[in-house]
Formats: C-alpha cells, sequence, structure tokens
C-alpha cells in the first residue's frame, strides 16, 4: 500500500472516529510519518469473526477502538432488529482491560438507540457471570469487553446470544453480514437520555447474588465443607482481573480461608506484575506460589483477567506442583462423576463434553461411568452449543472443559467459568485431603487405570501481513505434502476436518496426525491472534510403570516438539 493510500485510509477513518484519544493517538502516527506502522493499522479491517472482536487497541481499521465498537455493535442491533424480537434487550459485562469501561458504555449507548433495552454492570464482571446473566435476565443478546489472557495492548469484544452462549451458526454469519455493511450510519443515544428513557438501567448486587447462590447449589459435598473447610488454606490471584469480589466472597461464605495476593488484587489493564496474564503460564503464578509457600497454602489458584480461565498448584515437598489444564479436566471430572454416582444423583443419561485437542483420557473416564462422550471443535462456544441441544435431548450435561484451561460444572452458564470452577476445585481438594490424598496422588492412580496421558502445546506467532500468509502456508503444506514421520514415528492416518469428518463436526481449517503409536498431533490456526497451534497428546498402556512411562512420553513429545520447531521455521 502506497503513502497516499495510507493517508486517504487514515484520514477516511478519523472523520469517522469521535474518541479524541484515537483521533489524537492516530495523528501523531501520521505525523512522524511511520509507514510501517500505518500499514500495520490499514492493511485489513479489524474483523468481526464468529466470537466477535479482539485487536490491538489504537486508532486505525486494524484496531480495536471507539469505532469499531460503534460499528460492531450497529451491525448486532440491525441484526436483533432484523429477527422481530418482542421487547429485546442486552445485558453488557467488562473487564480491567484500557478503554473495557469505555467500550462498554459506548456499546449500551449504541443499542439503546436502536431500540434496545440494556443493562450494564455498573463495575468489572467476569465472563461467566455475564452468560449467565443473560439467561436470567432473559436477554435477546450479551456482550463481553475483554480481550481474555492476551498481553496488555489487546482488547475486545464478544457476542452471546439469548441462551448464554457465544454466537454460533446461524447467529454468527448473519452478525457478520451485518456488521460488514455498516459505514456510517451509526445511532447513538448519550447516557442521560439513554438512562432518563429507561433504555439503559446499571446492575450489579441483584445479579451477583443469585449467580453466587446458583454456585453453591452445585456443592456435590456440602457437609464435607462445613467439617473440613477451615482446614483448606486457599492463596488466590485474579491477576489484577475481574475474578477478586467473588472468589473471596464465596470461599468466605463456604467458611473456607482464601487470602488474595494483595499485588494482583485489583484490576489493572497494565497487568504491571506479570508478562501475560494468563494462569496457563507458570510465570504468571509466581507470586501466588510465593505467597502460597509462606502461608503454607494446600491450593494456590489463579484466573485471568475475565475470569474464565483457571490455573492451580498443591504443594510438592517444599516447592508446588502445576497442573496442567488436561490434568485438571480429568480431576474434575473424575470427582465430579464420581461422587454424583456415589450419591445416587449421576442422571440417567450423563454427557461429558470435550473440545477435540483435549486429552482423550476424558474419553475414557466418561465412558467409565456410562456418560456418552461428546467431540467438538476448539472453543467453549461449540461446548455451549451442545448444553442447549440437550434441553430437548435425553442428554443431561454434566461435566466439559478444555484443553486451555476453561471447564464448566454447571448448565445455567454457557461459557467457561473459572469462579464455579474454583468452588468445585476447593471441594475436590477438600475431598481428597479427607482421604489423606493429594491431587498427585489421585491422578497417579488414573493413569495407573487409564494409561498415562500427557500433552504439549507448540504455538508460533507470526505477525504482520505476511503473517495470515506463511500460516495458510504451512497448513496447505500438511494438506498436501503430509511428514511421512512425525518425529521417529511413522503416520499412520490424517484427518482433514475441512472435509467430511468422521466425528460429523462441521467444515473447520484444523488437521489430526494420528502416529503408530496412537499419539495425535492437531494443528489448526488460531482465531483470534497471529499465530498457528500445535497440539500433541502422548500416552501409554494401563499399568505400565509410572516412572518409565513419563520418561518414554517425554522423550516422544519432545522429538514432536523439535519436527514442529523444524516445520514452522
Amino acid at each position: 500500500m502506497d503513502q497516499l493510500e495510507l493517508k486517504k485510509k487514515a484520514q477516511s477513518y478519523l472523520d469517522r472516529e469521535n474518541n479524541d484519544f484515537f483521533r489524537k493517538e492516530l495523528e501523531e502516527v501520521l505525523a512522524k510519518e511511520d509507514w510501517a506502522e500505518l500499514e500495520d493499522r490499514f492493511y485489513k479491517e479489524l474483523d468481526f469473526g464468529t466470537g466477535g472482536l479482539r485487536g490491538v487497541i489504537g486508532g486505525g481499521d486494524n484496531r480495536l477502538n471507539t469505532f469499531n465498537i460503534h460499528k460492531a455493535t450497529q451491525g448486532l442491533a440491525n441484526y436483533i432488529s432484523a429477527q422481530n424480537i418482542d421487547n429485546p434487550g442486552a445485558v453488557i459485562a467488562y473487564d480491567s482491560r484500557h478503554f473495557s469501561d469505555t467500550f462498554a458504555l459506548d456499546a449500551a449507548l449504541v443499542l439503546a438507540a436502536n431500540g434496545i433495552k440494556t443493562w450494564l454492570f455498573s463495575s468489572l464482571r467476569p465472563t461467566p457471570e455475564l452468560s449467565y446473566a443473560v439467561r436470567e435476565l432473559g436477554a435477546s443478546v450479551g456482550i463481553v469487553v475483554t480481550a481474555s489472557h492476551n498481553p496488555p495492548e489487546y482488547n475486545g469484544y464478544k457476542v452471546y446470544w439469548a441462551d448464554g452462549g457465544q454466537l454460533v451458526p446461524p447467529h454468527d454469519k448473519g452478525v457478520i453480514a451485518e456488521v460488514r455493511k455498516v459505514t456510517h450510519d451509526i445511532r447513538i443515544l448519550d447516557e442521560k437520555e439513554a438512562l432518563d428513557s429507561g433504555m439503559l438501567e446499571y446492575i450489579d448486587t441483584e445479579i451477583d447474588e443469585s449467580f453466587i447462590r446458583l454456585i453453591k447449589s452445585y456443592s456435590i459435598r456440602p457437609e464435607l465443607i462445613k467439617e473440613w473447610g477451615k482446614k483448606l488454606k486457599v492463596v488466590y490471584t485474579p491477576l489484577h482481573g475481574t475474578g477478586t469480589m467473588l472468589i473471596e466472597r464465596i470461599f468466605g461464605e463456604l467458611g473456607i480461608q482464601s487470602i488474595t495476593v494483595p499485588e494482583q488484587r485489583d484490576g489493572d489493564g497494565d497487568f504491571p506484575t506479570v508478562k501475560s496474564p494468563n494462569p496457563e503460564e507458570a510465570s504468571a503464578l509466581k507470586m501466588a506460589l510465593e505467597l502460597g509457600k509462606k502461608e503454607k497454602a494446600q491450593l494456590v489458584i489463579g484466573t485471568d483477567p475475565d475470569a474464565d480461565r483457571i490455573g492451580i498448584a498443591e504443594p510438592d515437598g517444599d516447592d508446588f506442583r502445576l497442573f496442567s489444564g488436561n490434568q485438571l479436566g480429568v480431576l474434575l471430572g473424575d470427582y465430579i462423576f464420581s461422587s454424583l454416582k456415589e450419591k445416587n444423583a449421576l442422571p440417567k443419561h450423563p454427557a461429558l463434553v470435550k473440545t477435540i485437542v483435549t486429552t482423550e483420557m476424558q474419553t475414557l473416564l466418561g465412558e467409565k461411568y456410562g456418560a456418552r462422550v461428546f467431540d467438538v471443535l476448539t472453543g467453549f462456544k461449540y461446548i455451549g452449543e451442545k448444553i442447549k441441544e440437550f434441553e430437548s435431548d435425553k442428554y443431561e450435561y454434566v461435566f466439559g472443559g478444555e484443553e486451555s484451561y476453561g471447564f464448566l460444572c454447571m448448565r445455567e452458564v454457557r461459557d467457561k467459568d473459572a469462579i464455579s470452577t474454583a468452588a468445585m476445585i476447593a471441594e475436590m481438594v477438600l475431598y481428597h485431603y479427607s482421604q489423606g490424598k493429594t491431587l498427585a496422588d489421585r491422578l497417579n492412580e488414573l493413569y495407573i487405570e487409564f494409561g498415562m496421558f500427557q500433552e504439549i502445546l507448540v504455538s508460533k506467532t507470526i505477525k504482520g501481513p505476511t503473517g495470515a500468509v506463511r500460516i495458510k502456508e504451512i497448513m496447505q503444506g500438511l494438506r498436501e505434502n503430509p511428514p511421512a514421520t512425525f518425529g521417529k514415528v511413522a503416520v499412520r492416518e490424517i484427518l482433514d476436518y475441512k472435509e467430511k469428518n468422521r466425528k460429523n463436526l462441521p467444515p473447520a481449517d484444523v488437521i489430526q496426525i494420528i502416529l503408530e503409536d496412537d499419539t495425535i498431533i492437531t494443528a489448526r490456526p488460531s482465531g483470534t491472534e497471529p499465530k498457528i497451534k500445535f497440539y500433541a497428546s502422548a500416552r501409554t498402556a494401563p499399568g505400565s510403570d509410572l516412572a518409565e512411562s513419563r520418561k518414554d512420553i517425554d522423550s516422544r513429545l519432545n522429538d514432536i516438539r523439535n519436527f514442529l520447531e523444524e516445520l514452522t521455521a
């Protein structure tokens, strides 16, 4: 794109942007004549994908800013209007990221101007509470302003439908089409007018109270918590996000001792104490682990900024052991299914839902308890979609999750939920503690029963205009010229999810490579970042020696990691 075209695009954006911060920020880039930066800001428009918007905050077409929020919300409003919904309503929540409160209010004022009654949380609230509030208030849609666990320069805008789940067909494509039509015709009220007309209403404690009651109602062993709760000490970090108020309250009401990392307790969009506010990464939990050692805690918990992902650690000698998302999902599934069975409370037709990149150990676990195990595409919205399907089916959702530290123990929420999961984890730890076991002890028992499973993720970030091209080349190469061996093991089968697949899932840009030793490697481009991700899962036979199994799996996965590094170089 030449300089004249870049200037023209920049001026077009400035003519439509009414936020002084974003106007001034872009004008400064223009004044510096930073053509590379301008190219990145205007080589494409920030795409409204199936989950909404996510991008770097700033002025420009390929940035998240007030104009793009207005445009997305006007398109959403147009789609809602076309559905002929009686008394349409919307709920909006936001996290601690920069401009989250501004973007949330802007979205509310556009919806209000379009005749859509909007409930806006008065302060930070987690994503799962937004999902719950949509159903609780009988709203038509929900919006949460968050970029989840992305770096501080990002923010995002996720849309939910009336069932409390993220957009899925046909609504996702319908909303995208309407957003792309919007250019200048954007309607917006000022805040006073919206409040005076009743089209905007602030909410907070009334939803908090019912959400907390719901979470506590899902306790399987409330008598255990009452007897043993005071013996459990938890160190918690919200990583400068939204989880503080709800998790502190729930643990307090359950009688569980909880200590929040003071330096990370309050919302802060700079996330000043961590490189990345992602509980998947051990470095993000460093301060919590240090406090856990000091306080002699039995459990450390961390949640991401919008409190939908959760990571944990337990004492291991003088240190703490972190659990992967796959390991935690297996432990939770094991506790929930075994406890419900013990109490004769397991549904007649139980269901466990997992994504195709989540460990197959969950499949074996679900089948042990007579559950139907459903595989879905990567993305928690597909788990939410299954729960909705079960409303008119014989199956009853019991548990679901994905390898990226997202889990759901309740049917009334339709997205991953670190708040209710934190309560269930505490109960699970107390149960094993009362049996004289640690989580590691129970996991080893499950490894002996089902075989040891271990997973790795190799993620390659390729930014800029050439990044998308390179990622497509890698996927195309796997399709057209697949390797005969992966690491040191021969390839047995290749599944291309762009074509008809044996799991009858919708077409997706995903390739699975199955090796002769049953290792599964899954390749997929990220839907929210300029990344290509490879998930590898290896296993050993049931009853194998755990030390030898671990050594064997580590070696196999290390060969695969080296192969993938060469493939994406």
